[in-house]
């Protein structure tokens, strides 16, 4: 069983999962100082929600900024790393590059710096999606269960149809939780955005099965 689902895309422009779409408009111009930059999330409920950040940044650092995310995509972490945490450092105020780099650290292994880079994304955007099921995700792998529930939801609070934090929340309940009820309740509802997931189908039969035991 595939207990470690998430979304694995990069943040790059556009992140095109099921029902969700994730934008940074990160224009290329004069730099600022730096002031953190909110993001602003608009939800569209039949298309998943947009996370728009937009800022002044030099076209150079744009570029390394890019050239990171081609380097995650083609499964460089190493370079793309090092693209990232220059970046950071010379844009502390986005949180985009931050989650990007907290992505690819996680990827790496390193979840203590995941966790790190994470959290600095959130402190600017603490209602950020992506970043509270990335984090979620770290919680769950170093044990820490009740932390990770609690960033699933602050995940769906901001959007409750964002069917990866859905589905990692019911893993988490299923398997490390033992709360049933939650856990088929999350299944119901990612299924309802993901009906043809026949792995969450066979689960949510496991879980009807032992409830109707139990009684």
């Amino acid at each position: 069983m595939n207990t470690s689902y998430r979304n694995r895309n990069v943040l790059i422009s556009r992140c095109g999962a099921l029902l969700l779409v994730s934008s940074f408009a990160i224009s290329a111009c004069a730099t600022t100082g730096s002031s953190l930059t909110p993001v602003r999330i608009e939800i569209q409920q039949e298309v998943g929600f947009t996370i728009t950040e937009e800022t002044r940044i030099s076209g150079d650092l744009r570029l390394d900024y890019d050239e990171a995310l081609t380097h995650l995509k083609q499964g460089q972490l190493e370079q793309g790393v090092q693209l990232l945490e220059a970046v950071v450092e010379a844009a502390p105020h986005l949180s985009a590059p931050r989650i990007d780099l907290g992505i690819a650290y996680h990827r790496e292994g390193k979840l203590e710096a995941a966790e790190s880079a994470l959290l600095q994304a959130l402190e600017s955007n603490p209602n950020h999606p992506i970043a509270n099921n990335e984090l979620g995700i770290v919680y769950r792998e170093t044990g820490r269960f009740a932390a990770a529930r609690q960033s699933y939801q602050a995940a769906l609070a901001t959007y409750p149809g964002y069917h990866f934090a859905r589905r990692n929340l019911a893993v988490l309940c299923d398997l490390y939780l033992a709360d049933l009820d939650c856990a088929l309740q999350n299944y119901e509802a990612y299924m309802a955005t993901v009906p043809g997931d026949k792995e969450a189908t066979m689960w949510m039969a496991d879980i009807r099965q032992r409830m109707g035991q139990a009684e």
